[in-house]
């Protein structure tokens, strides 16, 4: 699709232990015509910039504008957002346990939320979002926010390193994990354990995982070859309906609407 660019730029190795990735997105539509995005259900948290363009809430009254900076917390909601003509979206990806250090907040605080950067950060992110809506192009905004972050990183506490390892690895493998197996293995009691990662991911391990493994069958968009079904096992349901249900509560879709190719805010997922 030629009027939609989507990338992703690893972080520096200096913030690749907090960030998974910045990416931007870009469409151009002809002036007034309405385009809707869904966010969906995500283990990870966003710092999102609206360099052009604004995005509003579709659902409900609209009782204000939608920030033009803000940090979406991770989440198990799907939300829609509406704007009219050509944007433009510069956003970091953040493993959950980067909260706590950035904003001296449990995760758990924030999961399920969207705070603009000036309520989390005051002048501070006041003066951050002129900078990054200014910024020349997406390679300048990627080098002050990568400095803005390396600098917030170093004022405050590391995150146990003990739960990092446990939520990277939980990513890694898709949420597809024995539970109980899975948290002896880091010498903690299972109830120090829930605690711990509750605060640094804002989930327990379960719902984590299930937000993961939804996740998984979400990137195989446009993938002809998979049967839902083999996908459904391929992500570690046992049955299509508990498949279903998550990927309905998860994303506001069935899988089979999502997969039929016409889902809102996709495409990106189509850009090669």
């Amino acid at each position: 699709m030629s009027n939609v660019r989507y990338y992703t730029v690893d972080p520096p190795a200096a913030l690749a232990d907090y960030v998974r990735s910045f990416w931007a997105f870009e469409m151009d539509l002809p002036e007034e015509q309405p385009y809707v995005y869904r966010s969906m259900a995500d283990a990870c948290t966003e710092m999102v910039f609206h360099y052009k363009g604004r995005f509003d809430n579709a659902d409900g009254p609209q009782l204000k504008p939608e920030p033009l900076s803000m940090m979406h917390a991770q989440t198990q909601r799907y939300r829609r957002f509406i704007t009219k003509g050509s944007f433009g979206i510069f956003g970091v990806y953040l493993y959950p346990f980067a909260v706590p250090r950035l904003l001296s907040v449990s995760s758990a605080e924030l999961t399920d939320q969207m705070p603009d950067l000036h309520t989390l950060l005051g002048a501070e992110g006041a003066e951050l979002e002129e900078r990054m809506l200014h910024a020349l192009d997406n390679r300048q905004r990627m080098v002050i926010l990568s400095n803005y972050l390396l600098k917030r990183l170093q004022q405050q506490k590391e995150a146990p390193a003990v739960i990092r390892t446990a939520i990277k690895t939980a990513i890694q493998a898709n949420g597809l994990i024995n539970i109980p197996s899975f948290t002896e293995q880091f010498y903690l009691s299972s109830r120090q354990f829930e605690r711990r990662f509750k605060e640094q991911s804002g989930f327990t391990l379960k719902t984590y995982c299930r937000i993961l493994r939804f996740h998984s069958a979400l990137n195989e968009y446009g993938n002809k070859a998979i049967s839902l079904t083999d996908l459904a096992y391929q992500c570690g349901y046992y049955d299509q309906s508990h498949f279903i249900n998550d990927f309905k509560q998860f994303s506001g879709y069935t899988p089979k609407e999502y997969f039929r190719g016409n889902a809102e805010g996709a495409e990106y997922r189509e850009v090669e």
